[in-house]
């Protein structure tokens, strides 16, 4: 199914984000003979983001190929609530949007198109705004997560420093989770990964009702905790936020009915409920994709739609969490529902994630 038409493709990722950019380099492993084109209205890939998944998070094959995308790895990490703190010893991995780019524009050549905007999608065309019409035997959507009437959604919002210390901070792994701070806006956390002796990046993250992000005061409270660690920040290297989906109830069949594409990522409503963390899911659905004989885009709506289903019913109990969270614990008290899980086995916690 190699395409000879002119402005074709077999297929075409439209976003060039976490999702599209794994199934990119599957398709790219397994069936390189494929017309393969990746869209990103950004001038790279991957934006500004850093993504983390736990070493048990995804099988042996997939953590290998994974393997050069990972920037850092730490044998462990810690958790810190105000009645409970704890060093667990599950390997913890990372990737940056910078390493992202790298090696996925490496793989996928002049094919990965950056700087153009899509005004218009359908199953078999993509249109540019700047009127080009790339015609293909499936479009991929992986613009992010969108709104929908179906799911009822409360939101992991963020602001991340990666900062340069005038003094080595001494951590040795990261601290994933840091509630003994003022719980503002929901539940609130700092997440601190030690990308070099001097070098963090500082995340404040809130769990809230609301999807508004207030970046200034976010600044500033990262600013206040690094002090209140010791740490004097020398320069600001780089900033990352975000608004991320947490799923408290609502249809997945319904979702579905929306759209007739394939969706996949957060837009597929592929993501850990609790969480928001997204790499198990979207290496998972690459090697999928990248698996199936035939690559039409009723062939891929299949086996996304499927994935997104089952993993939504499956997940059942984490949405109920979600609204114990959400809804039956005073804002300034939904700490204590983490806090009371990460007391129990390491075994669990793993499975958890």
């Amino acid at each position: 199914m190699v395409s000879s038409r002119p402005n074709s493709a077999d297929i075409v990722l439209v976003g060039g984000g976490l999702a599209n950019g794994l199934i990119a380099l599957r398709l790219k492993a397994l069936q390189p003979d494929l017309k393969v084109l990746i869209l990103e209205r950004g001038e790279a890939l991957g934006g500004h983001h850093t993504w983390s998944h736990f070493a048990t998070d995804v099988s042996a094959a997939i953590g290998a190929w994974l393997t050069p995308l990972i920037v850092h790895r730490w044998e462990g990490y810690e958790v810190r609530f105000p009645g409970h703190c704890r060093t667990l010893t599950t390997p913890y991995l990372a990737i940056t949007s910078d390493r992202f780019h790298e090696v996925v524009s490496a793989a996928m050549g002049e094919d990965c198109w950056t700087g153009v905007d899509v005004a218009d999608l359908d199953e078999t065309r993509v249109t540019l705004a700047d009127g080009r019409v790339i015609e293909c035997d499936c479009v991929i959507d992986g613009r992010g997560p969108r709104s929908s009437p179906a799911l009822a959604l409360g939101w992991q919002k963020f602001v991340g420093l990666e900062v340069e210390l005038t003094a080595p901070h001494g951590l040795d792994r990261p601290i994933i989770m840091d509630a003994t701070v003022d719980q503002l806006d929901g539940y609130r956390f700092l997440y601190s990964l030690p990308f070099s002796p001097t070098r963090l990046l500082i995340e404040d993250t809130r769990y809230s009702d609301g999807a508004d992000l207030d970046r200034d005061a976010l600044r500033a409270d990262i600013t206040a905790y690094a002090a209140g660690q010791g740490w004097t920040i020398a320069e600001v290297v780089r900033e990352e936020n975000g608004i991320l989906p947490i799923a408290l109830a609502g249809d997945i069949a319904a979702h579905w009915r929306e759209t007739r594409l394939p969706l996949v990522g957060l837009r597929a409503a592929l993501f850990q409920p609790i969480t928001g963390y997204s790499l198990p899911d979207a290496a998972r659905l690459a090697d999928e994709i990248a698996a199936l004989p035939q690559l039409t885009g009723a062939a891929v709506r299949g086996c996304v739609e499927g994935r997104s289903k089952q993993r939504w019913h499956e997940r059942a109990y984490y949405r109920l969490l979600n609204r114990m969270l959400f809804k039956a614990a005073r804002p300034g008290r939904r700490y204590v529902v983490l806090e009371r899980f990460y007391r129990l086995s390491q075994g669990l916690v793993e499975r958890f994630y």
